[in-house]
């Protein structure tokens, strides 16, 4: 499998909807079994909610604040952060080109070691 920025970057933003009224700011590049990479390019605000599996955020540009749980962490291009299922957790205070590979997998629920 292959995957190319480009491409994603063309599919965002994607279709609106009410959690993203400004159109859908994540790409899937592809999956196998309970894995999943994408792209994720928020802009002025990460709407994000808590999700069902364990992921790993790579950031690809920018910088910003990723707040998992209550402990906030500054990020840039090249660090990596792992969120544990059904952990509250968003971007804030990201420049504009602020970019990150998302790779999900597991069970719902997470891992449980």
């Amino acid at each position: 499998m292959k995957a190319s920025l480009q491409e994603l970057l063309s599919r965002i933003p994607g279709a609106p909807s009410l959690q993203w009224p400004e159109g859908e700011r994540y790409a899937l590049a592809f999956s196998h079994g309970t894995m999943s990479l994408g792209f994720y390019a928020p802009r002025g605000r990460d709407p994000q909610t808590p999700h069902k599996r364990d992921e790993i955020y790579i950031v690809h540009s920018g910088s910003g604040t990723l707040t998992i749980a209550d402990e906030r962490h500054a990020c840039a291009a090249g660090d990596a952060f792992f969120v544990a299922s059904g952990v509250e957790h968003r971007f804030e205070d990201f420049s504009d080109d602020f970019s990150a590979w998302v790779v999900f997998w597991g069970p719902a629920g997470g891992e449980t070691r």
